[in-house]
């Protein structure tokens, strides 16, 4: 499977390339680093990236907010703040643009991991809940197909359900359920839940 690209928008050039480090390690791909938010929506005007990492104070007039806003009107990604700034008055102005995450500087991996998966997970959650899915179209793009049991079992994780209620919806054990996901997971060619959701996504869409 390909992998998720994120986009950087961050003015201090070390800072970036540590971020993309970062993401790369935790197994995500870059679509670009821009360093303005002028950059970022002429990036954004004829590229589509899955998810954006924001700062908010950027050199040039725009900032990461306006950054925000033009994403919500036009691209309809998910986006993190990462951002050294944790004021009152930043942050009332980041709520009308309801990120799927705020980060402080400096973060912790394991924090930056966290707020990324659960960003990308509810938005692909609230965009495929919508959009029908068929075992055709998703065996079409899978060597390996599904069976109609793990068919099934992909929808109710689609729906947002957890392991356990899962297993109860399907009337068997959490343990047969994560078996099954393992399965499900290795012909879809992806390692977790996120990303199985992204390929679900990328099928819907055609992308």
């Amino acid at each position: 499977m390909s992998k998720v690209n994120i986009l950087i928008v961050e003015d201090e050039p070390l800072v970036a390339e540590d971020i993309a480090g970062h993401l790369e390690f935790l197994g995500f791909g870059v679509a670009t680093i821009v360093h303005s938010g002028e950059d970022a929506l002429d990036y954004l005007k004829t590229h589509k990236p899955e998810a954006a990492l924001l700062d908010i104070t950027l050199s040039g007039t725009k900032d990461g907010i306006e950054v925000a806003q033009y994403i919500n009107e036009n691209n309809k990604i998910p986006f993190v703040y990462l951002t050294s700034h944790a004021d009152r008055s930043t942050i009332d102005r980041v709520k009308s643009t309801h990120p799927g995450g705020y980060l402080v500087k400096p973060f912790d991996e394991n924090d930056l991991l966290t707020c990324i998966e659960l960003a990308l997970s509810n938005h692909i959650l609230q965009t495929t809940n919508n959009r029908e899915l068929t075992l055709e179209q998703i065996n079409e793009q899978i060597s390996n197909p599904l069976s109609e049991r793990e068919f099934e079992i992909l929808l109710e994780m689609k729906s947002g359900k957890t392991n356990v209620a899962l297993a109860e919806a399907l009337f068997v054990s959490v343990n047969t359920i994560k078996s099954h996901l393992q399965n499900i997971y290795s012909k879809m060619d992806v390692r977790n839940r996120t990303e199985a959701l992204f390929m679900i996504d990328r099928i819907i869409y055609d992308r």
